[in-house]
């Protein structure tokens, strides 16, 4: 056991006391950490509990108002992320830093000073990717790569900079079931060899699985140090929220012969750039009261297939994507939602949400042609109060947690946003809503709420459409679910039908069972 082999060794990290403040909101109020040599460390918490921030004081994007950072037992000074990977510490982060129009080697020797040849570089790539069981052509190019065959490219890249610390953040949520047991045994490898790994993850099964040590944050503070073998995902949950954390709960489905709310018949469409994937003679049903899942690999579809469903990207043909009965293919996103429909995109910042808005703006933003009664006097006069009176009800329901009365939106924790937004397009009661990705990078407590508000719109008469690469929460609010893969769509399976070895198979491109045959059953 690790214990064992580190007993009395000294530890490779240590973090005293280290402390951010932003305003006067301290992000870590000192805040204690230490790491062993061979050992892989949980690094657990809330959205906005620290630990992004806590994370990027060890690589040197933040500088820390005061503590100490300690490595093999010399305090340490790291200002740039440059001055972590002379030290031996390295990143993975959760989004790619990967050029699309560059080779896998190209781009990891972008991320090298030592004036390495392409040709090494390429040869060294292939050496790691083999050793460590990531199969990987350095020469193909990123645009036409997987999104688990990028995140290869990260972790090869950050293994030539032969680091002795491996920060890796939210390492599994872009990959299939079998892509992560993959990864899990090259960490394994990699602690076997003596390598330390921190591991930010909200999945609490694969900490309990792959982790020796876990240290908690809430609100900047570490409450909790634990060996999560021996904790249950519950308990971990409640470490980290502070209180019990329910699954959402699925009363038993109404639908029989419900009325067809949305309904998509051959839906295709040509790729928008080089990179983009086309749609392929896509159908799909979903009725009154009915949660219908899409899992899927990112980078298969789902966000040209967002774009087309909510009227971002409008159809050649209105009969091709029908809400109510009525077709909707030639009309843009405001005018499907004065129809009853809703839209929450995935990416929270920038498409869901302006950035340097405040809540109640972003409110009248999204919703000021469906409620122009309630929001807009006769002569178009913004009617603030009634703005407001909303704004607060929405941070009611949802328990958006906020610094002020009605913060610009980009102030909120991710995952406090995606409530807020999600919380938005639910105050319409909208007969259909299509969410992408709806409690991606969310902690537990959040992910629940938002899981169990949208079992509770089907259950009450809507159609909900549901795009996310977590597994575990398609099948946690899902009646069924279909997998998207290079523009196809499978049938759906339902739920009691459906595992998580069928279903990552599909993810996977496995014409297995039901198949890719772009029918909806």
């Amino acid at each position: 056991m690790n214990e064992v082999r580190n007993a009395g060794a000294a530890p490779l990290l240590e973090v005293r006391g280290l402390t951010k403040i932003f305003g006067q909101l301290k992000a870590c109020d000192a805040v204690d950490l230490t790491i062993s040599k061979g050992e892989i460390h949980a690094l657990l918490g809330e959205n906005g509990a620290g630990k992004s921030t806590l994370v990027k004081m060890l690589f040197g994007t933040l500088a820390p108002a005061q503590g100490d950072i300690v490595w093999k037992g010399e305090t340490v000074d790291i200002s740039t992320p440059a001055q972590a990977r002379q030290l031996g510490i390295g990143m993975v982060f959760q989004h790619f830093s990967l050029f699309e129009a560059l080779t896998a080697a190209e781009n990891i020797l972008l991320s090298l000073d030592d004036g390495t040849s392409l040709d090494t570089i390429a040869a060294k790539a292939r050496d790691l990717s083999k050793a460590y069981g990531l199969p990987l052509d350095p020469f193909a190019w990123v645009g036409d790569l997987s999104v688990g065959e990028r995140q290869r490219i990260e972790i090869i890249r950050c293994l030539l900079q032969e680091p002795e610390l491996i920060i890796l953040d939210e390492p599994t949520s872009v990959l299939t079931p079998q892509e992560a047991d993959k990864l899990f045994e090259t960490l394994e490898r990699l602690r076997s060899e003596g390598k330390s790994i921190l591991y930010i993850s909200h999945r609490l099964e694969e900490v309990k699985r792959l982790c020796d040590r876990a240290t908690v944050l809430r609100h900047g503070k570490v409450v909790a140090n634990c060996d999560p073998r021996q904790e249950t995902a519950a308990s971990l949950a409640r470490m980290m929220v502070g209180s019990e954390v329910t699954t959402a709960t699925r009363p038993p489905s109404t639908i029989g012969d419900g009325e067809e709310l949305l309904a998509i018949r051959g839906l295709s469409r040509k790729p928008a750039n080089p990179f983009a994937v086309p749609l392929r003679e896509i159908s799909l049903s979903v009725k009154a009261g009915e949660v219908l899942g899409i899992a899927g690999v990112a980078g298969n579809g789902q966000g040209e297939f967002f774009e087309a469903v909510s009227g971002e990207v409008k159809q050649e043909s209105a009969d091709v994507v029908r809400i109510r009965d009525k077709p909707v293919g030639h009309l843009d996103i405001s005018e499907r939602r004065l129809l009853g429909a809703a839209f929450v995109p995935e990416e929270r910042l920038g498409h869901g949400a302006a950035p340097r808005m405040r809540l109640s703006e972003n409110l009248l933003l999204s919703r000021f042609r469906t409620d122009a009664k309630a929001f807009l006097g006769s002569l178009g006069v913004v009617r603030t109060s009634a703005i407001a009176g909303a704004t607060r009800r929405i941070v009611a329901e949802m328990d958006v947690r906020k610094s002020g009365e009605d913060p610009e939106a980009a102030a909120l924790s991710g995952g406090n946003l995606q409530k807020f937004i999600i919380g938005r397009e639910l105050d319409r009661k909208p007969a259909v809503i299509v969410v992408n990705q709806p409690t991606w990078g969310v902690d537990a407590g959040a992910a629940a709420r938002i899981r169990q508000a949208l079992i509770d719109l089907a259950r009450s008469g809507s159609a909900v459409l549901v795009i996310s690469q977590d597994l575990d929460e398609l099948f946690e609010v899902a009646d069924s679910i279909a997998v998207m893969h290079d523009g196809h769509l499978s049938a759906p399976l339902p739920i009691a039908e459906a595992t998580l070895e069928r279903i990552g198979l599909l993810m996977g491109g496995a014409q297995t069972g039901a198949g890719l045959t772009g029918e909806a059953a």
